[in-house]
């Protein structure tokens, strides 16, 4: 199984000329499943989906901005993946896939995580209860937010609550 994914915190789509990057881009590149995250729509449609695209192959799931803030946008190839389920969370957007040619099932989660420490214990949450729902191969992609080790952040340190409790959530899932 060769996976062409991609995660990308695309800072708002209300910019035409940067759908049309996007788009251009997307194209080149020719991903068969994307994640978006801080999208800063406060409503996806399919035509701005297959516009974005370039292609009326294709399927998506998002969870939509508030007062454009945030936003997930995970589309995908419908030539290559077709939806079995999904759960939208309020920081995350979780779909059972399936590969048409080989029937390999897979979840994909998308992530844009809380800027607010007091949130991401329901990110953790969320994440452990889709776990918890499908046992097949899981990628996690997105912007959590949160970094696992103080050197990953200039002028940090030390561990804090949130790193640990990222790691344990990394540790509970991905042994």
């Amino acid at each position: 199984m060769n996976l062409r994914l991609l995660s990308w915190n695309v800072r708002g789509f209300n910019n035409p000329h940067k759908r049309d990057t996007v788009k251009n881009l997307l194209k080149e590149w020719k991903c068969e499943v994307v994640c978006f995250q801080e999208t800063k729509l406060n409503r996806t449609n399919s035509a701005a989906v297959k516009s974005l695209w370039g292609s009326s192959f294709v399927d998506w799931v998002a969870l939509d901005a508030i007062h454009t803030a945030g936003g997930i946008l995970v589309v995908w190839d419908t030539r290559v993946y077709e939806k079995i389920d999904c759960v939208v969370g309020n920081f995350s957007v979780s779909i059972l896939l399936k590969g048409v040619a080989d029937g390999f099932v897979w979840i994909c989660t998308g992530v844009y995580g809380p800027n607010d420490a007091d949130l991401r214990d329901a990110l953790w949450a969320k994440l452990d209860s889709v776990r918890a729902r499908w046992s097949s191969t899981w990628y996690v992609f997105g912007d959590f937010n949160i970094i696992r080790y103080p050197a990953k952040r200039l002028g940090c340190n030390s561990f804090s609550p949130g790193m640990f409790n990222f790691l344990d959530f990394i540790e509970r899932n991905f042994l």
